[in-house]
């Protein structure tokens, strides 16, 4: 099997992944059936990074053709046909690791969206739009006053740079999620796939670029505070020998 790019679900470390790291086996459904005959691909990708290790599972189901058998072979071949179904098993969904430093209630509806984005689109932008509401109202608190999403939404202009601010506010034009932007965020309503999918990207944008971009600034200037204050420490130490002597 050919080396390829991943990242791991666990611990968001991108690899190279080569056949060491790679395990895959077919279930072939060859009883004859109405539905046609199967084939169920499981595929172990375990993490190269020596500080996660874990491993993720995931399941492919394809349509193919009646079997046949070659001339001097013992074992029947089949030809691949269309995916009909994938699933991720372990973890159950793509959603990315983030810290724990960002707001449980915000990572677990995070998490929810992502985890039934592909089963129920609707309920997944129901999650989506709660978990961006919940982050306007945590990471800008004192600055947006609480209200319906759409009008929070619009006091973040100005308060955050232009091509976030229109990716937000771009949210509100694109089909059913726009419509209902002035309604509750609990009130489900129909959603497209990519729709769904579009609102979850958003979130992880926002999560990576507000929250995680602040706890590196703020852990980068701290190391700059405590090296300046250890310099000046050493200073006054020196500075005190030479006064002795």
């Amino acid at each position: 099997m050919d080396a390829f790019s991943w990242v791991c679900p666990h611990c968001g470390h991108a690899a190279t992944i080569r056949d060491e790291d790679t395990c895959s086996d077919d279930s072939i459904l060859s009883i004859e059936n109405t539905d046609g005959y199967r084939c169920l691909t499981s595929d172990f990708i375990v993490c190269p990074n020596p500080e996660c290790g874990r491993f993720s599972l995931s399941a492919t189901l394809r349509e193919i053709g009646s079997p046949f058998r070659p001339s001097g072979s013992a074992r029947p071949v089949y030809t691949n046909r269309p995916i009909l179904r994938q699933w991720s098993l372990i973890p159950e969904s793509k959603a990315k690791s983030f810290p724990d430093y960002i707001p449980k209630p915000i990572l677990d509806d995070y998490g929810e969206a992502c985890l039934i984005r592909d089963l129920s689109p609707k309920a997944s932008a129901t999650l989506s739009r709660r978990c961006l509401q919940g982050i306007i109202r945590d990471f800008w608190r004192g600055k947006v006053k609480p209200g319906r999403l759409a009008k929070e939404i619009e006091q973040l202009e100005g308060l955050v740079d232009d091509d976030t601010w229109q990716a937000i506010d771009g949210v509100r034009s694109v089909g059913n999620i726009g419509a209902h932007m002035e309604e509750d965020i609990n009130v489900i309503v129909d959603v497209e796939p990519h729709e769904a999918q579009l609102l979850v990207e958003l979130i992880e944008i926002l999560l990576k670029d507000w929250y995680v971009a602040r706890e590196q600034k703020r852990l980068h200037l701290e190391a700059i505070r405590k090296l300046s204050a250890e310099k000046e420490s050493a200073r006054k130490v020196k500075k005190g020998k030479c006064s002795d002597s």
